[in-house]
Parts: C-alpha cells; structure tokens; sequence
C-alpha cells in the first residue's frame, strides 16, 4: 500500500473520529463504568463482577453506538451553522463525505438497538426512543430556546439513566447528583449557545440568547449556578460521599468564579473559555467517583496480587 493511501485513511479516520467526537465517547464509557462501579451498583456486589457484567457491557456499547450516531446526524444537520462557528472543525469533519456518514449513521443505530435487544425487549424499547429523541433534537427542537436547552440537556444525561434503571438503584444521594449534573449541563448548553450565536443567526436558528439576548442568558445562567450549591450542600451532610467531597469543595469555588467571570464577559473568546471550565470540571467529577469508596480501589490492588 502507498503511502499516500495509508496517508488518506488516516485522515479519513481522523475525520470519523472528529465526526463522532472520539473524545467525548471515551469519557462517556469511563464515567459509565465508574458510575456504575462507586455510585450505582449494590455495594455488595464486588469489583469484578461489574466490570465483567455482560448486561452492563451491552449497555455501554448500545450508549457508544446511539451517541455516536447522534453526533454525527447532529453533525449533518448543523453543517452550516458549524462553517460559521467552526470552521476548522469543519474541513477536518467533511474528508469524509456526507453520504459515508449516513451510512455509518443507519450502521450505528441498528447496532445500537441490537445491543439493547440483547439485554430486554425494554432496552431495546429505550434505545429506540434514544436514537428518535437524538433526531429530533437535531432536526427540530435544537432551533428553539427552551425545547433546545431541556432535551439537549437530558439527552447528555440519558445513558446515565439506562445504567440508573438496570442496578434499580434509587437512593437520594443518586438523585441529588443527577439534580447537580443537570444544572451545571444546562448551563454548559447555554455557554454553547452564547458562543455560537453568530452561525444561529445566520441559519435562522432561535436558541435562548437570540430569542432572549445575551443580559438573560446570563441571568438564567447565574441563576442555574445559584440552583448548584443547594445539591452540593445537600450533598455535604452524606457521609457516602466520602472523599469526593473534595471535589465538591473545587467545584463550588469554580462555579462561584464561572459567575462572576460571565457577567463580565461580551466575546466569543470568554464564552469559549467558561465553557471548557465547565467541561474540565466535569471531567475532573468523573475521575473523581473512585474516591466515593476507596476499598473498591483496595480489592482490585488486591486482586492483581492474588
């Protein structure tokens, strides 16, 4: 092979990756699986029999192909928008062609509905109802303000919903993260928006700060913030929350800045910024769900040992 072929490949790999946002679906499979394991799972199940769990495989694998997917339709649908707003991203997206990307699309769903199939004619049910709201979303609701930001916002949250329902575990401290996660989503969804104006003016798309303008988005935004410190509070009194609560303590001081710093801001450049805040913030949660139950951490050095 040339290696002005294997050049092409790699590109065209490259592109697949950007499409589907390879990043963000390896985020995904780590916070489920760290969810599952220090939040979700009964705490007298051990480590290994989660982590070899075949349901709860299926189950992130049905979530890797529908999100997948949902990036990519996403993807077709905001072409124009995405010239505007970003450009780069969008030469890399088009190496390869649009036609490829439907098929890989329709791929993705079938594959991700027979995932769920292979745990219940309900999962199943579920990823079927997922893949619809992800089209939706991206055909429809994404150009209006307040049925963009809510389904936006519950479609992120979603695959974490599907391994919430299979270990059926509906404690509050569960509920009291989820209310966390939401609000700081919701706000992350706003920042996108407010840095993303330019292309939704041009493709007639009326997201919340162009219905509304930009003082209210960041009034609804601060006020989002304002919402995340009563789970965090809440969240304080459980010992469950063990070492995580250091995170917690990072988060509030972030959260507390984030608001101020939007107030001020008036350029792309600052939304951009407060935006991947959020995201790195998230990101250090995630990682963060192994200090909920250090022991767990324990047993598998243990195990290796043995």
């Amino acid at each position: 092979m040339s290696s002005f072929k294997v050049k092409r490949i790699v590109f065209k790999l490259f592109s697949l990756l950007s499409v589907i946002r390879g990043y963000n679906i390896l985020v995904l499979v780590v916070a489920q699986y760290l969810a599952a394991i220090f939040i979700l799972s009964p705490k007298n199940k051990s480590l290994r029999s989660i982590v070899f769990d075949i349901d709860l495989l299926y189950i992130v694998l049905a979530s890797i192909c529908v999100v997948a997917s949902g990036y990519i339709i996403n993807n077709f649908y905001d072409v124009q928008v995405d010239r505007i707003n970003r450009p780069l991203k969008t030469k890399v997206d088009n190496y390869v062609r649009q036609s490829t990307k439907l098929k890989l699309y329709f791929t993705l769903n079938f594959l991700g509905f027979f995932f769920g199939l292979l745990i219940s004619w309900k999962a199943a049910l579920f990823f079927a109802v997922y893949i619809f709201g992800i089209w939706f979303y991206s055909h429809k609701l994404k150009k209006y303000p307040f049925t963009g930001l809510i389904s936006a916002t519950v479609l992120t949250i979603l695959p974490f919903f599907a391994i919430f329902v299979y270990f059926k575990n509906f404690s509050k401290i569960i509920f009291v993260h989820a209310v966390f996660l939401f609000l700081v989503i919701m706000v992350r969804e706003l920042l996108k928006d407010l840095q993303s104006m330019k292309g939704a003016i041009v493709n007639d798309y009326e997201t919340f700060p162009i219905a509304y303008g930009e003082k209210k988005t960041k009034q609804l935004s601060i006020f989002l913030l304002i919402l995340t410190l009563f789970p965090i509070v809440i969240l304080f009194s459980y010992p469950a929350l063990s070492y995580m609560r250091y995170y917690f303590y990072l988060a509030l001081i972030v959260l507390v800045f984030l608001g101020f710093y939007l107030w001020k801001s008036t350029d792309t450049n600052q939304y951009r910024m407060l935006h991947n805040v959020l995201k790195i913030l998230l990101l250090i949660g995630v990682f963060s769900l192994v200090f909920i139950d250090i022991s767990l951490i324990v047993e598998k050095v243990i195990d290796r040992l043995n």
